[in-house]
């Protein structure tokens, strides 16, 4: 009788552990004032001293995330170091837009067989976008799973702890009539709206041939995440009680996000389309695609990475410091009184020149 072994079903119980014992030299041993790891890789669970002094009512904030489809692209294109800051840097901007201060995080990597290279290349990549994002990568799990995914496959997730002062959380209670709504500036698609441009892809290939500002359609495109973690924390340092809510624009776009922070129904946003300032990948999408301007809207950024509702004499102060830090912001609305309904209302039109 044939012996069926875990190795023969595809499971190299071997090769995952002698790659796990290299994650103890990549995975942070340090960490920084607000947060430290107090054990090693390896134990059950990954144990974390938070540093509350500074904090007379800590609340914690946390966030679960996946960068969808864009990692099979990312993987099969080989950006895995790119992927791997989408990763956390949509998950730390949507912690940061509640005024939180990342702390640690925690992934997860699904693979259909182990590979060891891509699996280290990925967590040391991932732990330097924690380093750079002001939070530590404390463990988490690597599984593979053949049967569940082909060889090459990869699925990741990962989860964020934040924490905030409950006094200082920013949840767009403290939105009113009058206040501006300003835009930072995305660098491309971010994490949004890749399964319209896979399908675009296999059905116009020749837009693989399509150069934008000197850079492949593929570099475009696949471009990490921004983390908005620096320009919003210098914000808030100098600006806070100002600064009365924040959405990260994700999948739904600008509709589908603002309205989530807009507490009342007595208030309407105002946006006016003809202010945003389009990069040109997404004018390459539309032209490709042929879909009309709603479409472009519900599915990717078109440029506006993220919003930010601040008091309206403080609109050029908020800029001034966000823009010190390396991203383009700039104003696209007004909050007004609305009919009764909270709502998110377009003025004008995309100008796609």
């Amino acid at each position: 009788m044939d012996n069926i072994s875990y190795e023969a079903a595809g499971v190299s119980i071997g090769t995952a552990n002698e790659t796990k014992e290299k994650f103890r030299d990549i995975v942070s041993s340090g960490g920084f004032s607000h947060c430290r790891p107090l054990n090693r890789v390896g134990a059950f669970a990954s144990v974390v001293e938070i540093g509350l002094s500074k904090y007379a009512d800590p609340v914690f904030i946390l966030k679960s995330e996946e960068p969808g489809s864009k990692q099979l692209l990312s993987i099969e294109n080989g950006r895995i170091d790119w992927i791997a800051r989408d990763l956390v840097n949509h998950l730390v901007n949507d912690i940061i837009v509640m005024g939180a201060v990342p702390c640690a995080v925690l992934d997860t990597i699904i693979c259909g067989k182990f590979e060891k290279d891509t699996v280290l290349r990925l967590v040391d990549e991932i732990s330097k976008a924690c380093t750079e994002n002001g939070c530590i990568l404390v463990g988490g799990e690597t599984s593979e799973q053949p049967g569940m995914l082909p060889a090459g496959r990869y699925v990741l997730q990962a989860s964020v702890l934040g924490i905030a002062n409950k006094s200082k959380i920013i949840d767009g209670i403290s939105i009113k009539q009058g206040d501006a709504v300003i835009a930072l500036a995305s660098n491309g698609l971010h994490t949004n709206g890749y399964s319209l441009v896979r399908k675009l892809m296999k059905t116009k290939p020749e837009i693989l041939n399509e150069r934008i500002d000197g850079d492949s359609f593929l570099d475009c495109i696949l471009r990490p995440h921004t983390s908005y973690a620096k320009p919003i924390q210098a914000a808030l340092e100098h600006h806070h009680d100002d600064i009365h809510g924040m959405a990260h624009i994700t999948g739904g776009g600008i509709h589908d996000n603002l309205i989530r922070i807009l507490q009342s129904d007595d208030l309407q946003a105002n946006i006016d389309l003809s202010a945003i300032r389009i990069p040109p990948v997404f004018n390459v999408i539309k032209r490709y695609a042929n879909v009309s301007d709603d479409e472009m809207l519900t599915t990717f950024n078109n440029g506006v990475g993220l919003i930010m509702v601040v008091e309206n004499s403080k609109t050029d102060a908020v800029i001034s410091v966000i823009k010190e830090h390396g991203t383009g912001a700039y104003r696209i609305g007004q909050i007004e009184q609305s009919a009764g309904r909270k709502a998110v209302l377009f003025s004008n039109k995309l100008s796609w020149d």
